[in-house]
């Protein structure tokens, strides 16, 4: 900040000295405030939480943005267009270990989690996943999520993180209900990494890490498996861009070193939170906050097809 004052008394060297005081002053307090802004913006970057990939995004050029109170890359080096192209034409990978990861455990697990959701988990194959809605006593949208059967005794539940809390909350007050009633199921929050690899060469990039065929593992079935070396990975096919593409929750200790791998295949590239909003937007995917909330019944999102049959019925014919 600069200023400058001019005193003139009957020309003496006054005036040169309280102009050349003056803007000392100004530059000082200009100074002084610019270093308490760099502190506030320090302190509010330190608070916000980060996921285990902050420092990888960082060493690579990544611009740090706030989301849902988290510190996350809506890009690198190269343009918002480039890495949105380069998904549709090649693959990318996306951090999206802001989101909450559940396991629920019991053997009442599958009606817990349907007393939350509209889908019909009972009919769910083992490792197979369903889009699904956790809905108010109105009928509201509280968030969208995915519900995944597993063969290893639990249900594993992927939700945004922007509504993280909220779902957290949702869940637990109705766990100490089902527990008063006595019934046997218990939640999990793992605090895992996850990251999405998406895009057309997604399979022959990552099959290159399975010793199992990944064509196996069709849209939206999940498997347990090792990845480049790297054991007890869950990998789901499905994402959030409208391309072929897999979720990986990764222990948190090895999800650079997982990163670093897939990165090392010139096929790939990192993509942020810019080229996410673009790609599932252009996919004419729901974004929660934006396109449905607590006001917006899955009727009026177009998201029927995500009520289980059995839950339609009794709708009906109540």
């Amino acid at each position: 900040m600069w200023a400058r004052l001019t005193v003139t008394v009957g020309g003496s060297g006054l005036g040169l000295r309280a102009s050349r005081e003056c803007l000392l002053r100004v530059t000082a307090v200009g100074c002084a405030g610019k270093r308490q802004q760099d502190r506030r913006d320090f302190s509010a970057e330190a608070a916000l939480k980060k996921t285990p990939l902050f420092d990888f995004h960082r060493n690579h050029g990544g611009k740090m943005v706030e989301f849902a109170g988290w510190s996350m890359p809506v890009q690198y080096k190269d343009s918002h267009i480039a890495s949105h192209m380069h998904t549709r034409e090649h693959c990318s990978i996306f951090d999206v270990s802001h989101m909450l990861q559940t396991k629920i455990h019991g053997k009442d697990r599958v009606k817990f989690m349907e007393s939350l959701v509209v889908a019909d988990i009972t009919e769910l194959k083992d490792n197979q996943g369903t889009l699904s809605l956790f809905t108010n006593e109105n009928g509201g949208i509280i968030d969208d999520l995915i519900v995944t059967k597993t063969d290893q005794g639990y249900l594993y539940v992927v939700s945004n993180a922007g509504c993280a809390d909220k779902d957290s909350a949702h869940m637990k007050a109705r766990l100490a209900e089902y527990k008063a009633d006595g019934f046997d199921v218990d939640l999990e929050f793992i605090d895992e990494a996850l990251i999405a690899l998406q895009g057309p060469t997604m399979a022959q990039v990552l099959q290159t890490g399975l010793k199992g065929d990944l064509s196996k593992l069709t849209f939206m079935t999940s498997t347990l498996v090792t990845v480049f070396g790297i054991p007890d990975c869950r990998v789901t096919r499905c994402g959030y861009t409208g391309e072929d593409g897999v979720e990986i929750s990764v222990p948190r200790l090895r999800v650079v070193e997982l990163a670093e791998k897939l990165l090392s295949n010139s096929e790939v590239k990192l993509a942020g939170l810019g080229a996410r909003d673009s790609l599932r937007l252009e996919a004419g995917l729901c974004l929660y906050g934006n396109d449905i909330d607590e006001t917006t019944t899955p009727v009026e999102a177009s998201l029927v097809w995500t009520i289980g049959s059995v839950l339609i019925l009794v709708t009906v014919y109540s």
